[in-house]
């Protein structure tokens, strides 16, 4: 695989449409990594992969997942995705979602991640 952003982010995004969130997330996020969703902010790599899990294993149904669009900036170290996602979260019922989000790169990995939601 290429060393690029463009690259990894590829890698990322066909993982993650192939199931394989968690083993995703563990290659391609910084220990130090902060995710934002909403008002939310979360730090480390620890309390990042909870909550990953806990979304995973929450899964009940999962419907449609689509990259829409990705944008990079390789001198920045800048990624956007577009996504679009359909699924059942236990405890939350159906999800239609739009969002983009915006990682920023250093060494190979995600250190800072927001997502944005669409609509």
């Amino acid at each position: 695989m290429s060393d690029s952003i463009r690259a990894k982010v590829d890698d990322l995004n066909a993982r993650i449409l192939e199931g394989d969130i968690l083993g995703a997330f563990e290659e391609y996020y910084a220990e130090n990594i902060v995710m934002e969703e909403d008002d939310v902010r979360r730090e480390g790599k620890e309390e990042n992969r909870a909550y990953e899990e806990q979304f995973v294993n929450g899964l009940t149904d999962f419907r449609a997942a689509e990259v829409k669009a990705v944008a990079v900036n390789e001198e920045d170290g800048v990624a956007f995705v577009e996504w679009y996602l359909d699924f059942t979260l236990e405890g939350i019922g159906d999800v239609e979602q739009k969002q983009t989000a915006v990682q920023y790169w250093e060494d190979g990995q995600i250190v800072h991640e927001k997502f944005y939601k669409i609509g």
